[in-house]
Parts: C-alpha cells; sequence; structure tokens
C-alpha cells in the first residue's frame, strides 16, 4: 500500500466514524424504550428488543470468559465498536478486547483489539450476524467469532479469518461442550445451560 492509499483509507475511516458518531449522537436523544438496543449496520439502524434468552446466554458466554480471565482482559455487551465497511457501529452481545486494548482519540474502542466476539440471535437481525456482521468480523481479523442460535438451538464457531470470510465454521449443539481450547479464549464453553426460543 503506498502511502497516498494509506492517508485515504485513513481519512475514509475518519469519515465513517465523524457520520457514525452524529448517527448515535442522534439516536440517543431518541425516545429508545429501555431494554432495547440499538446498532448501525450497514448504514441502517436497527433497534431490537432484549429478550430475556437473549440475555441468559449472553451472560453464561461473558461469565465463562471472566471466570477464565479475571477482569485481566475487557469483556463488554453492547458497547458500540466500529468496524470496517461503511457505517458499521456494532454493539455486539459479548465482544472480548486483548488486553492492551485502549480507547482511540474519539473515545472509541478500536476493532484492531478485538479478539473475540459472540451474538446471540434474534428473529429481526438474525440476517445481520450471519452476514453483513460475519463479514466485517472477517475483514476486521477477529480471530473467534461465535454465533448462538436459540431457534437452531446450535452454536457456530467461527475461525480463521481470511479475505472477508471465515475459513472454518463449526456447528456444535446447544447441551454440547464447545472446545476452545487452543483459541484466545482457551475455554471449554459449556451450553447446556443455553435456553431455546
Amino acid at each position: 500500500m503506498t502511502v497516498l492509499e494509506d492517508r485515504t483509507e485513513m481519512a475514509d475511516a475518519d469519515a465513517n466514524t465523524k457520520r457514525l458518531d452524529e448517527w448515535f449522537e442522534r439516536l440517543e436523544r431518541m425516545p429508545v424504550p429501555d431494554g432495547y438496543r440499538v446498532e448501525i449496520v450497514g448504514g441502517n439502524v436497527f433497534m431490537t428488543p432484549q429478550r430475556d434468552t437473549h440475555w441468559e446466554i449472553i451472560f453464561e458466554i461473558a461469565q465463562a470468559i471472566r471466570g477464565r480471565f479475571g477482569r485481566k482482559f475487557r469483556v463488554f455487551s453492547d458497547v458500540r465498536i466500529d468496524f470496517p465497511g461503511d457505517e458499521n457501529g456494532f454493539c455486539p452481545d459479548v465482544v472480548m478486547l486483548r488486553e492492551s486494548a485502549k480507547k482511540d482519540d474519539e473515545g472509541h474502542w478500536r476493532y484492531q483489539d478485538v479478539e473475540f466476539v459472540a451474538e446471540v440471535i434474534s428473529r429481526g437481525t438474525a440476517q445481520n450476524d450471519y452476514g453483513p456482521k460475519k463479514t466485517a468480523y472477517a475483514v476486521a481479523g477477529v480471530p473467534l467469532y461465535l454465533v448462538a442460535d436459540p431457534y437452531q438451538g446450535r452454536c457456530f464457531v467461527h475461525t480463521d479469518p481470511k479475505d472477508g470470510d471465515y475459513e472454518t465454521r463449526t456447528p456444535v449443539d446447544f447441551g454440547t461442550d464447545i472446545d476452545l481450547t487452543g483459541t484466545v479464549i482457551d475455554l471449554v464453553l459449556k451450553t447446556d445451560e443455553f435456553p431455546r426460543d
């Protein structure tokens, strides 16, 4: 990449972040009902209600990671992180940042520090988690992307990001332990408590 291409890419990223900042500022002034999460995927605003099934799975995953690492790594839920692509201000269900992660000058967490993402499927936004969000996570080089689908009663483990996709996709039924040893979270994730919808 030439210096000019690098500067152009940085300018595009800055402009994208400013547009997302404006969107989120407007959304914060809107009367969004309690219990709804808001994110922007490809320039489209999605508001989804937080259901108990959804939250229980998020909690199980976050608790397993926190139990493994303590506070050594940052583990969040529904915190905005801007990912590659046009107007992708995602609020992942569970995200783990590397130990050295720091916010940028605008006060945002950087996608370059994301090591793990988990999304729990909701009916209205499933196409995002399986489609554009998965692509953005792969482009960002997120090493481990987990999708938990309470409608199918199955998880999908995505690893080995390359050329905007994940080379490895492993389905695991709820009730079966997911062996993630040797990955960035290096644990066995128990799914026997994951509820179904």
